[in-house]
């Protein structure tokens, strides 16, 4: 199957009441296990690069492992910029053929981030390339982004931001942090309900890596339809690496460990998917 927008898969998992998994990749083994668990559970899926990730390999490895893999597969597959911090690798990663495109303006001012998000909205509208942004700041660590102040997304300020910049969906700060928290992360969810009653797009939560299942479960009944996870499968990708070695400390073969490495991923992401609800939904 080619690669699809992510749009009408939100779009959809908005309107029944589930969410849909958006998973970091930083290889190709990455790449495969994502799409794997997606096939063994039925479900669309979203595969995201960042800017670092970017930086590693650059946009097209990415998308060529990405486009290939999807099209041997028989599930929805979306790829996505995630936490684009500029117009120009936005574009970059819009002619390159990513399938949806997020910009992070919520380092700048409010009216800042609206001319920003705004303008990529408008560039990406002939190509019908849904775009993604971030009202709030979300705490920790993104790449070379340290938040150290995290502030919530207010709700009517979130219903000014979409209706000014006509995004396709909306990332909004609730108390999640990106990398490992340190103790049970506490969500507003309340205020989540808040910004839902006023804004009709689809909701998405950045940093679930660590949030307990149940807290998900509770974010996506009121309102999330995109949930992000990254920090864990990086986590799971290594420690299966590091559990063939420590078994096998000779080996050399790196399709040996990878395989190792995936299949952790694999298991990780079913999981996942269970807990977003978007299983037996492709």
């Amino acid at each position: 199957m080619a690669l699809v927008s992510s749009r009408k898969m939100m779009l959809e998992a908005d309107q029944n009441g589930y969410s849909i998994g958006a998973f970091n990749v930083e290889n190709m083994e990455m790449v495969m296990a994502v799409i794997k668990a997606a096939e063994e559970m039925r479900a669309p899926a979203i595969l995201q690069t960042t800017p670092s990730t970017i930086k590693y390999a650059g946009l097209s490895m990415y998308y060529a492992n990405v486009k290939t893999a999807a099209q041997r597969a028989a599930v929805p597959i979306a790829l996505h910029l995630d936490h684009g911090n500029s117009f120009d690798l936005a574009m970059q990663a819009l002619r390159t053929g990513y399938t949806s495109i997020m910009i992070d303006g919520s380092q700048k001012p409010f009216e800042e981030n609206i001319i920003l998000s705004k303008r990529v909205v408008d560039a990406c509208r002939p190509s019908e390339v849904p775009v993604e942004a971030e009202l709030g700041k979300v705490g920790g660590k993104e790449d070379d982004l340290d938040c150290k102040d995290p502030g919530y997304t207010d709700p009517l300020d979130a219903a000014e931001f979409v209706k000014r910049t006509d995004i396709t969906s909306l990332a909004v700060a609730i108390g999640t942090a990106h990398g490992i928290y340190k103790g049970e992360p506490k969500l507003d969810v309340e205020r989540l309900s808040e910004i839902r009653k006023l804004v009709s797009i689809p909701l998405v939560l950045h940093g679930a890596s660590g949030v307990p299942d149940d807290t998900v479960r509770e974010c996506i009944r009121r309102g999330i339809s995109k949930v992000n996870f990254a920090t864990e499968l990086r986590i799971a990708y290594s420690n299966g690496v590091k559990e063939y070695l420590k078994v096998n400390p000779d080996a050399f073969d790196p399709k040996k460990y990878g395989c190792v490495g995936t299949e952790y991923v694999t298991n990780l992401v079913k999981e996942k998917i269970k807990v977003c609800g978007c299983d037996n939904r492709a």
